[in-house]
């Protein structure tokens, strides 16, 4: 193996539910500027896996290696202040603030109005919107729109800018493509892209494979909690993913 330090590693990670094992002994890794697909069934693990990386479970066994020291988060905002930061499906925008606003949620920016009375800083956020869709390439003329006045693929946009105006190094991305027209689709795997040019890493969940070759450089596949294999994209084929998923 090269001698890149991960950005993120999972090592022998297992969860259980009481009698339930719900992930048994994975190991897998995130190299800086990797995007690495995680495929399988539902129930495969791969939601189980995202939410011990990301802080809403503690592993039973094994450990999280952030740049290759041991971490172990208590909370999802803990893993958020190191640096990993969970895209899920229904990105938990608030749809009646512009995107400055939803950048800073739950972090508002204050200012001093008269040199005493703090104010939401507004310039500050219209200006961390701006800087940040261009730096994903991504130009919404309307910055002080609510975000409901958003194309799907402009609101995925917003996500990730809000995980990237935070320094998130590792972004785990939850079925990111699945509610979007392809063109919408398309720009979303181009902001994928622009991530890994940054030198991020991304975690990729997805049903569908298209998209899963179209942006990873490698994909792990989950079966019943384990790890049904592993294939650089270059040189695995749908047939045989689809036959690593299902086990045959």
């Amino acid at each position: 193996m090269n001698n890149v330090t991960p950005l993120l590693e999972v090592r022998n990670l297992s969860k259980n539910f009481g009698p339930v094992q719900a992930l048994n002994d994975l190991t897998m890794h995130v190299n800086p500027g990797e995007v690495v697909a995680l495929a399988g069934d539902n129930g495969a693990g791969k939601t189980t896996l995202i939410k011990a990386i990301s802080g809403v479970y503690r592993p039973s066994a094994g450990q999280v290696m952030l740049k290759g020291k041991e971490v172990s988060f208590s909370s999802p905002q803990e893993a958020r202040e190191s640096g990993i930061e969970t895209i899920y499906q229904d990105l938990a925008l608030a749809d009646n603030l512009t995107i400055g606003a939803n950048i800073f949620l739950g972090r508002e920016p204050m200012r001093k109005a008269f040199g005493f009375l703090p104010v939401l800083d507004r310039k500050k956020m219209a200006e961390a919107a701006k800087s940040t869709m261009a730096l994903l390439d991504f130009h919404v003329n309307r910055l002080d729109a609510p975000v409901s006045n958003f194309s799907g693929g402009q609101r995925q946009a917003v996500a990730i800018g809000r995980a990237v105006y935070w320094n998130a190094q590792i972004l785990i991305m939850d079925e990111p493509t699945a509610a979007l027209g392809v063109p919408e689709q398309r720009k979303v795997i181009s902001l994928i892209h622009q991530l890994k040019a940054q030198g991020r890493g991304v975690i990729f969940i997805s049903h569908n494979l298209q998209d899963i070759f179209a942006v990873s450089d490698r994909i792990v596949v989950l079966r019943r909690g384990v790890m049904a294999g592993e294939r650089r994209i270059a040189d695995t084929t749908h047939d045989e993913v689809v036959k690593l998923m299902v086990g045959g």
